[in-house]
C-alpha cells in the first residue's frame, strides 16, 4: 500500500494549472439493498476509522479490511455494478452518519478515465474486477517567476485485488481503464460524499502528459 509524503497545503494552492473540479464525476446514491458482505465491510471500516488515528495509518487499516472482500461475487448488487456509456460511474454505497467516511464503487468501461485530480480527504482504493491504469504526479511549486507544474512520477497497472491508500497532500493522479473489460473498484474516503457530492478537491491540466521519470 502506498501513502503520501508530507508537504504543505500552500504548495497545492500555487498551482497555476489548477482548474475547478466540476468536470469530475459526482457520486450518486444507488438505490437498492446493501448486501450482507457489504454491510460487514462497512462495519469493519467503521471499527478502523473509529480508532481515530492519523490519515495515513487509517487508510492502511481500511485497506486491510477492504482487501479480503475484493472479487467476491456477493459484495455488490447488479445495480451497484452498472456502468454509464458516457463516463465512468460512481455509486455511493454508504455515507457514515457522522461524516467520517464514505464508500463508493467506481465502474469503468474500456477507455473511460478521470481527469488529473487530488482529493478532499484520505482515500483507500481496491480493485474489485478488471484492472485499472494509474498515473501519479507530483506538483513542482513555482520558483523564480516560473509557474507551478505537474511532473508524472509513475505509471502503474493495478490488477484485481490491488489495494492502495493515500492522503493529501501528495495524492495527485489520473486513473483509467486501459483494458477491454469492465473495471470496478471500491473507494473509501474520509469525508461525507453524500454532502460533498465528489471526492475531488481540484482538477489539474496535465499539459502534454510527460512520461514518468
Amino acid at each position: 500500500m502506498t501513502t503520501s509524503a508530507s508537504s504543505t497545503a500552500e504548495t497545492a494552492e500555487t498551482a497555476a494549472t489548477a482548474v475547478t473540479a466540476t468536470t469530475a464525476a459526482t457520486a450518486t446514491a444507488t438505490a437498492g439493498r446493501t448486501t450482507t458482505r457489504l454491510a460487514v465491510l462497512i462495519s469493519e471500516i467503521r471499527e478502523a476509522v473509529g480508532l481515530g488515528l492519523p490519515p495515513d495509518p487509517t487508510a492502511y487499516l481500511v485497506g486491510e479490511r477492504l482487501a479480503r472482500h475484493l472479487g467476491a461475487d456477493d459484495l455488490l448488487t447488479a445495480g451497484q455494478r452498472a456502468s454509464d456509456p458516457e463516463r465512468y460511474r460512481q455509486h455511493l454505497l454508504h455515507a457514515e452518519r457522522d461524516g467520517s467516511f464514505s464508500v463508493v464503487a467506481l465502474v469503468w468501461l474500456p477507455g473511460q478515465r478521470t481527469p488529473v485530480h487530488d482529493h478532499v480527504a484520505w482515500c483507500t482504493t481496491g480493485v474489485h474486477a478488471g484492472a485499472e491504469q494509474e498515473r501519479r504526479y507530483r506538483l513542482v511549486p513555482s520558483c523564480d517567476g516560473t509557474a507551478a507544474r505537474l511532473v508524472a512520477t509513475a505509471d502503474i497497472v493495478n490488477p484485481q485485488g490491488t489495494v492502495c491508500g493515500f492522503a493529501p497532500p501528495g495524492d495527485i493522479h489520473r486513473v483509467w481503464n486501459a483494458g477491454t473489460d469492465v473495471a470496478i473498484s471500491l473507494h473509501v474516503y474520509g469525508a461525507d460524499l453524500s454532502r460533498l457530492g465528489t471526492s475531488v478537491r481540484r482538477v489539474y491540466e496535465a499539459g502534454d502528459e510527460p512520461q514518468p521519470h
